[in-house]
């Protein structure tokens, strides 16, 4: 399924738990998942729900996606906040997914006051995510002063924005990625906080050397405004959409932004994904829609909503490719 743990030439590629893999075999992509979330963590601490620990039940949720053509997801759970890169490198081997580890850090509410990042400074975080990426995750999640490296790389920066834009603390995470990104090439996933801040997590990262294009901002649907995702997608990033199944009997403003960004021409600029944090979302723990929503109940309305097959292959293939492409040796 994957490539050597390194790339075989010059062409773009994107780096998984199980190694390096060229682009165009990357496939159908979701573009934020929550495939594992260890216990004990404090996230799990916080919301018993969110225990994604067992591997057995999202090997088979992964599958059941795989069946209707998913070949490639991004995991969003970053350092020491219920990351467990074993777990997901096992995930991938036995599901046949090509699967994305996250180095970064999260909201500081899934860490707490006294967590060591909170003392480190943008250059230590920096030097930490590039380790991640260049040479593995350490398998005790940096969760105390002794790091083991595994074989499995991180290949997405992801870290956090507050709601209406950066905190202090986001400054100094967004520094690190920036910095991270340069040196690495690997692309950043950003959360938005109730999809918000968009445009100034972009604006920040940019004035930080980094070009937009390497920047996606997660779960930015949540905000139904066709001037805000206009001026976002414009700056050349990415916007995750992840709010598709929650909707309920609502208008569905996911499917509304994509009318709306394909008419505009910046449908080049939407990657999808479930974000699905909790046990109640997947059918291997008894929820529903589970993974293969994407490309089940939402690709026939996509469908039957007129978004043609050349559409539909960007959002879930092309955009996806690009985006998660770490800068080709030697054009950094």
């Amino acid at each position: 399924m994957n490539g050597p743990a390194a790339a075989r030439d010059a062409s773009p590629f994107a780096r998984t738990v199980l190694g390096d893999v060229p682009i165009a075999e990357l496939g159908i992509t979701y573009a934020h998942e929550h495939l594992v979330i260890d216990s004990p963590s404090r996230p799990v601490e916080l919301v018993a729900e969110f225990d994604l620990a067992d591997v057995h039940a999202m090997a088979t949720e992964l599958a059941d996606a795989a069946a209707l053509g998913l070949h490639t997801a991004v995991d969003a759970m970053p350092i020491d906040a219920g990351r467990n890169v074993l777990k997901l490198a096992e995930l991938s081997r036995r599901s046949g997914v090509n699967i994305v580890a996250p180095t970064g850090f999260h909201h500081a509410r899934y860490y707490g006051a006294a967590h060591w990042s909170e003392r480190a400074s943008e250059d230590e975080l920096a030097d930490l995510f590039v380790a991640d990426i260049e040479e593995g995750v350490d398998e005790r999640d940096y969760s105390g002063p002794i790091v083991r490296r595994t074989a499995h790389r991180a290949g997405v920066i992801k870290v956090a924005g507050s709601e209406g834009g950066p905190s202090p603390r986001d400054q100094r995470m967004l520094a690190a990625a920036a910095s991270a990104q340069r040196r690495t090439g690997a692309p950043i996933l950003t959360h938005a906080e109730h999809g918000t801040g968009a445009l100034e997590q972009v604006r920040l990262l940019a004035d930080l050397g980094v070009d937009p294009g390497r920047v996606a901002v997660s779960h930015v649907d949540k905000v139904v405004d066709r001037s805000y995702h206009r001026e976002l997608l414009s700056t050349g990033a990415f916007g995750e959409y992840d709010q598709a199944f929650r909707w309920g009997a609502a208008d569905n403003g996911t499917m509304t932004l994509l009318d709306w960004m394909i008419a505009d021409g910046l449908g080049g600029n939407v990657l999808l994904g479930m974000d699905a944090a909790r046990r109640r979302y997947y059918r291997a723990y008894g929820g529903e829609p589970g993974l293969r929503y994407l490309l089940g109940p939402f690709s026939t309305a996509l469908e039957d909503h007129g978004i043609d097959a050349d559409a539909r292959r960007a959002l879930f293939v092309d955009n996806p490719a690009r985006f998660l492409a770490f800068d080709a040796p030697g054009r950094r």
